[in-house]
């Protein structure tokens, strides 16, 4: 869930940084929209065999369609060669439900989609290829009150905290935030992770609840949503409602620059399991990062960018600056599976996935996020993924 909703790319993002478009911003675009993705020719055609259920695939389709019908018919999309209004976004959508109604197997979906819609490459890399992550909703322990064992404060938005779009005063800087706070008659950046970490904010009623645990709360952060789990078995879902502005600093680059860990094993668990075999480092480590993100209620399932539900295994995050919202496309990549053994293996995944949201750490053609869900199977792919792909935007034929 970006921004505003999450962190994307957990794993890229806890080894090299950016946080969800609750970061600060990292400077003007280096690809163009137009430059982002390619016509792919007919002896290119790739292979759209979707491996996931229907049900799915529908529901996030639909997602993106709400979203598409409350813009104005007119507003232009630049999707490589192509500009492509929402109107005609949204009648592309329509006639892929009614594909998935009409056909009955991933053959005859394939060949239908590819007779009323064009194929555009993500450029990606030198080869053409994206580097696929994954993100989550986690479960965090959590009280109504404080107590000796649930200490951690989640915080909801200060007053105090403003957000500017850059875009506004300087049309380079588009997709671009700045959060602060006003000293004076000046805007200042806002407090540190250390300083909200030592009670900046306390006594003013920002709680929404407090946690066992600083690290679950600090990862929740880095997913930009989660489910607080409460002793009684209640739960209370909450999503991202901004960050303080800061440069988000990854832990795991910290953490392989000081020889802690190897690069090739960076993940979430293994910066869980460093953190708890080391408690007298957890405080210095996790205020590394400078960046801090504060949450809101939610009455539903969590929710990206476009500000709709979030479809686990459907819907991906790119960057907002050059891929069309909404917009339906295809992903080629893998995920973990855990064997009966414990151990990890791999396997293909190949399905249509809806563009619903975007991320600090999601710069660039070459880079997708994947939205997992909930569970152990999300919280495996969204804490190992970091895996070779290729992406497909599908625009319906026709138009300019």
């Amino acid at each position: 869930m970006s921004g505003p909703a999450r962190t994307a790319g957990l794993v890229l993002g806890l080894l090299v940084g950016g946080l969800a478009a609750c970061a600060a911003p990292r400077g003007v675009a280096v690809t163009s929209p137009a430059g982002a993705l390619r016509p792919v020719s007919r002896l290119g055609t790739p292979r759209l065999h979707d491996d996931g259920d229907r049900s799915s695939l529908a529901a996030a389709v639909r997602q993106s369609l709400a979203w598409i019908e409350r813009e104005p018919p007119d507003r232009a999309f630049v999707v490589g060669p192509r500009t492509v209004t929402a109107a005609e976004q949204g009648r592309g959508l329509r006639r892929f439900l009614d594909l998935l109604d009409r056909t009955d197997s991933a053959e005859s979906l394939a060949a239908a989609v590819l007779a009323e819609f064009d194929v555009f490459r993500s450029v990606g890399a030198a080869d053409g290829g994206v580097l696929v992550t994954g993100y989550y909703e986690p479960a965090v322990d959590a009280a109504e009150a404080p107590s000796a064992e649930y200490g951690v404060p989640v915080f909801a938005r200060p007053p105090d905290l403003v957000e500017a779009s850059l875009e506004a005063f300087d049309p380079r800087f588009r997709g671009e935030r700045v959060a602060g706070r006003v000293e004076g008659q000046r805007l200042v950046p806002y407090w540190l992770r250390a300083d909200i970490d030592a009670g900046r904010l306390a006594g003013r009623g920002l709680e929404l609840a407090w946690a066992r645990d600083p690290v679950d709360v600090f990862f929740m952060e880095i997913q930009g949503s989660g489910v607080l789990r409460f002793p009684d078995g209640r739960e209370r879902r909450v999503g991202y409602a901004a960050s303080n502005g800061r440069p988000y600093r990854a832990i795991g680059r910290l953490l392989v620059d000081e020889g802690r860990l190897e690069r090739a094993a960076v993940s979430m668990q293994a910066i869980r399991a460093w953190l708890r075999a080391h408690p007298e480092e957890r405080t210095r480590v996790l205020e590394f990062n400078e960046s801090y993100v504060f949450f809101r209620p939610l009455d539903g399932p969590p929710v990206g960018h476009l500000g709709v539900p979030l479809t686990p295994t459907r819907s991906i995050a790119t960057d907002a600056r050059l891929f069309a919202p909404a917009a339906l496309a295809f992903l080629r990549t893998e995920r973990p599976v855990r064997r009966p053994d414990g151990s990890v293996g791999w396997e293909p995944l190949a399905r249509f996935v809806l563009n619903q949201d975007t991320g600090g750490a999601i710069r660039g053609p070459g880079r997708v996020d994947v939205f997992w869900g909930r569970g152990d199977e999300a919280e495996l792919a969204a804490g190992l993924m970091k895996q070779p792909g290729a992406l497909y935007l599908l625009i319906p034929k026709g138009g300019r």
